[in-house]
């Protein structure tokens, strides 16, 4: 018998919508699968931002053991740097298949940029700028090319003209699925991993089609959730037809959940407000340019606060001993903090409350909970609370997860246990 796992991912799909798509009929096949097999709801760890559970996703590991912690970093010099699936820190679940004599087709897995020597194909998820350094192996590149492969919906051009947006999804979706389905049946595999993007897109730029029954967009919303639906049931038809009477699994899951947006909460902003934090010069265009004498704490996104201390910054200027107690008045400030009279945080958490794994040390000191509605954010402003034109922000609860075949299971409590689901899959052949 040749085991064989399909998971695919529905970025930013929350289980709460998912549900309800479920009962309205929009998405019939998930729903049987959901009725026959397991469907529940997860939480993944924070921040609750896609380079983060992905990887947590393809590691098993929290963020603590892989190192990481969202789309940006700092260095020691409090310089900006940017993650790659070169600085994950631990080994992943493609890696660990591969000493199995396993191999994996995995097509837009958020965070594996730029790839490496990869026991299988591998073509990186966002953020990928160079699609030559997207793709292994090299000789598949041509025949993306060929395909009008895109990593990602033109965020540019939706921006300048919303309305192109439901035609930049459908355009990536369709060719998504016909790259899937020329891998699925022209490459030997064992695990088949397909992430489709366009549902976080579609929730950043219109969740209000969601949320607003009358919103004039709403028939387009479920029409392209329909569409996933169908094209979810073509490629697992597919596969379940080549399996024959060999045992499978199908996984579906999302990295995030999601809700509406009522307001960007910019947390530099008020760590300015309130002398935590100085910029060398008027004006300043990143955190980078902060001054590292006088300033005590600054923010990357997706709220994560970090203490200028001494022990990790070559220029901090917080002593490791002042560090609890400065902490203690963050905290407050941050679960002080209203907008209209609500409450903005439910929770800060420390950095010794979330991580406590061999990456530690690299962690934010602080992370922010919000209340739904209330999205933090690491850009610089002169505001602290504004309304752009996102419509829609990621939540640590409320992820999905959804399972058929004949594995046997636990139901997974978070994006980590999925991983197991699969490891444990695999090892039952042996």
């Amino acid at each position: 018998m040749k085991q064989k796992a399909l998971v695919i991912g529905l970025d930013g799909v929350p289980y709460s919508m998912l549900s309800a798509l479920m009962q309205q009929g929009a998405m019939p096949y998930l729903h049987n699968l959901a009725k026959h097999g397991a469907f529940g709801a997860m939480e993944v760890p924070l921040p609750p931002i896609s380079s983060v559970s992905w990887t947590s996703f393809a590691t098993g590991k929290s963020p603590c053991h892989h190192g990481i912690y969202g789309f940006t970093d700092i260095s020691s010099t409090h310089s900006l740097v940017f993650p790659t699936f070169l600085d994950v820190r631990c080994r992943t679940l493609f890696d660990a298949l591969g000493t199995m004599g396993k191999r994996s087709v995995v097509i837009n897995l958020p965070a594996t940029y730029p790839v490496r020597d990869f026991p299988g194909v591998l073509i990186s998820g966002f953020v990928a700028p160079d699609l030559a350094r997207a793709v292994h192996p090299p000789a598949m590149l041509p025949t993306l090319q060929r395909l009008g492969y895109r990593v990602d919906v033109d965020l540019t051009r939706i921006r300048s003209d919303p309305e192109l947006l439901y035609e930049e999804l459908y355009d990536i979706l369709t060719t998504r699925i016909h790259t899937a389905e020329l891998l699925m049946n022209n490459e030997p595999w064992d695990l088949f991993c397909l992430v489709i993007t366009g549902t976080d897109r579609l929730h950043h730029y219109d969740f209000e089609a969601w949320t607003n029954s009358q919103s004039r967009n709403r028939s387009k919303f479920i029409s392209y959730y329909n569409a996933i639906d169908s094209n979810i049931q073509r490629i697992c038809d597919s596969f379940i037809t080549q399996q024959g009477s060999d045992p499978y699994l199908l996984l579906f899951l999302s990295d995030h959940g999601f809700t509406q947006l009522d307001a960007e909460v910019y947390c530099n902003a008020l760590l300015q407000q309130h002398g935590y934090l100085t910029f060398l010069h008027d004006s300043p265009k990143m955190i980078s340019q902060l001054a590292p004498a006088t300033t005590k704490a600054f923010a990357l996104d997706p709220g994560r606060i970090y203490v200028n201390r001494s022990d990790r910054f070559q220029h901090g200027c917080v002593s490791p001993q002042d560090v609890p107690a400065l902490c203690d008045r963050l905290a407050q400030l941050f679960l002080d903090l209203q907008c209209e009279g609500k409450q903005v945080f439910q929770a800060v958490k420390r950095r010794e409350e979330l991580y406590t794994g061999p990456c530690a040390q690299f962690a934010p000191d602080l992370v922010l909970l919000p209340h739904r509605g209330f999205d933090p954010k690491g850009a610089l402003s002169d505001v602290v609370f504004k309304k752009g034109h996102l419509t829609g922000m990621h939540t640590h609860d409320d992820a999905f997860w959804l399972c058929a075949g004949s594995a046997e299971f636990d139901p997974p409590q978070t994006i980590l246990d999925c991983s197991g689901i699969l490891t444990s899959f695999f090892m039952q052949e042996r």
